[in-house]
């Protein structure tokens, strides 16, 4: 599918609208200068152009197979996974010491959201190496990094998370892979895991899994969890490659879409791991990689987003039918199809802010900037994780409404976008979950980060009250508005209220801040041009929305067990 990177777009996002540049005043990412930045753009759109973009089609249309216990991944992946690594683009933010650019999260963020709209079941391989990567640099002893690192940042082998099982999926406590010391250092893990994304291809010569197990004495619950790498292929103690290690793909799952990434069930037996971190530890450091991608997968419901609408947008500009107000033919120039077109556009910029600005503060606390940057990377994350990926459903199944009829047809590609963006809702945490954990874990400070936030929305309005009046007062009134919900959450004395209203809460906060980084944009743009009818756009059609979220927000839990169960 014809595919164009938007790197002007993240230029102009990142110098400002979310506060990349003091990221270069810092030590430790004072070599990402606007030339190096430019570069990476440059480079990593090419290659979502020019080598993913292509393949975009062949993994919906010749799927992953499982053939004689190995998988064969689709036409051109392989190839295409090549480019991938040796662009060094697994490692982007790697540490340079095991080969990685040591690069800003900021900039793979940026580059995971381009590779998402180019071909989201391909980049969903890199993805799960980069969380793996993080969680080593962390949790990982000297000889485990020694030997894995290298491998996982050029890309040699790749990484998998392994959580899920029949009986335990968001209670992963309840899971039941077991791990025996074999007195010799490593442990043998039995059990069986499901959903594992990438679990086994023939790109890559060796996958390296993250599993969760439990110890013969631990305790119940996640407490007594703990974490193994358990690779596919059990390397010897000089890197190179030694014997299977006895894990068997039994099936891969027939899925709605991502059709490309093969998602299989595996089968350890007696599999040789090695624990990572302390035991009983392992949910800690197994969140490390799960906050990573719960970011990343943000970005890529953005990614998919921004795929489905340069699809929509460019039917809508070839397509002829009606009359239209200036009489142009195209079908973009009437009305509401330019409603959906603007709003899809919207919405991918307040959902990619909102990433950025996430990763941006990640990197800042990695930077020894401060408590507060990393409470706000907190904060920010199951927001830029939720409504990244509720964007990128609702613009792919607008991109799908775009092309009429055509839409409902597979050969038009329209219908991939939205099929293979569906799962990201679900995976990684659930956008429920994700509310949840805002209205109880990140705001259990009292509200503080939540607090900071609006008030520093509130503050950059005040700079645009002379040139957008009207635009700014909508913006600090929904502000003000969402900080009198939050309020409210905090004198909640029963946390099932919360989470009563925790999704619409989310979901209003991701539209306050949209609308605050349209304003920015406007702004920077000087109160003129496609920028500042965008911006006007959002805070006039679509922020409104936040009113009737919050007070969806406030009402609690009782009417929602009004109904008994047997009568739903």
């Amino acid at each position: 599918m014809p595919f164009t990177a938007p790197v002007s777009e993240f230029q102009f996002l990142l110098g400002h609208v979310v506060g990349f540049p003091e990221l270069a005043k810092t030590d430790r990412f004072a070599d990402a200068t606007t030339d190096t930045v430019d570069a990476i753009l440059t480079e990593a759109g090419r290659l979502s152009d020019q080598v993913m973009a292509p393949l975009q089609r062949n993994g919906d249309l010749t799927p992953a197979v499982l053939e004689n216990g190995a998988v064969r991944t689709s036409p051109g992946f392989a190839d295409g996974y090549k480019a991938i690594a040796e662009g060094g683009w697994v490692g982007i933010s790697a540490d340079p010491e095991f080969g990685g650019m040591g690069l800003p999260l900021t900039l793979a963020t940026a580059v995971n959201d381009m590779m998402s709209a180019a071909c989201l079941s391909l980049q969903l391989n890199p993805l799960l190496s980069q969380g793996q990567i993080e969680a080593l640099e962390k949790h990982g002893d000297d000889a485990m990094k020694a030997l894995y690192l290298p491998k996982l940042t050029s890309g040699v082998w790749t990484g998998t998370m392994n959580l899920t099982e029949p009986q335990a999926g968001t209670d992963v406590g309840a899971l039941k892979t077991r791990a025996v010391d074999n007195g010799d250092g490593t442990f043998a893990i039995t059990g069986q895991k499901i959903f594992i994304s990438w679990a086994d291809h023939d790109m890559a010569d060796n996958v390296c899994h993250m599993v969760l197990a439990r110890l013969p004495d631990a305790p119940a619950g996640t407490k007594g969890i703990s974490l193994f790498m358990v690779p596919k292929l059990l390397p010897n103690d000089d890197g190179s490659l030694g014997q299977d290690n006895g894990i068997r793909v039994v099936s891969l799952e027939h899925k709605m879409g991502l059709h490309g990434s093969p998602t299989a069930v595996l089968e350890f037996d007696g599999a040789t791991g090695w624990m990572v971190g302390a035991p009983n530890t392992g949910m800690a450091a197994m969140f490390t990689m799960m906050n990573n991608a719960r970011l990343g997968v943000g970005v890529q419901g953005i990614g998919a987003a921004e795929g489905a609408y340069q699809h929509a947008l460019s039917y809508a500009l070839e397509r002829q039918q009606g009359r239209t107000p200036t009489g142009k033919p195209a079908i973009a120039d009437h009305a509401d199809v330019r409603r959906m077109l603007l709003g899809m556009k919207a919405d991918i910029f307040a959902a990619r802010s909102i990433a950025l600005s996430c990763a941006v503060a990640i990197d800042m606390a990695q930077a020894g900037q401060g408590d507060d940057w990393a409470a706000r990377a907190a904060l920010l994350t199951p927001i830029a994780k939720a409504f990244g990926t509720d964007v990128g459903i609702e613009v792919s199944s607008t991109g799908v409404q775009v092309h009429g009829g055509m839409g409902f047809i597979e050969e038009t590609g329209a219908t991939q976008y939205s099929r293979d963006v569906r799962v990201t809702a679900i995976y990684e945490g659930t956008n429920g979950i994700q509310a949840m954990d805002l209205v109880g874990r990140k705001l259990s400070d009292g509200g503080e980060a939540a607090e900071r936030l609006i008030h520093e929305v509130q503050d950059d309005v005040e700079k645009a009250r002379t040139a957008l009046p009207d635009l700014a007062r909508a913006v600090w009134e929904a502000a003000e508005n969402l900080r009198e919900a939050t309020e409210w959450m905090l004198t909640c004395s029963d946390m099932n209220d919360r989470f009563a209203g925790a999704v619409p809460y989310l979901r209003a906060f991701a539209r306050v801040l949209g609308a605050h980084f349209h304003l920015k944009a406007a702004l920077a743009a000087d109160a003129k041009g496609p920028r500042l009818a965008v911006a006007r756009f959002y805070i006039e059609r679509l922020l409104p929305e936040h009113t009737g979220l919050l007070a969806h927000a406030g009402v609690g839990a009782k009417g929602l067990y009004a109904i008994d169960l047997e009568d739903l």
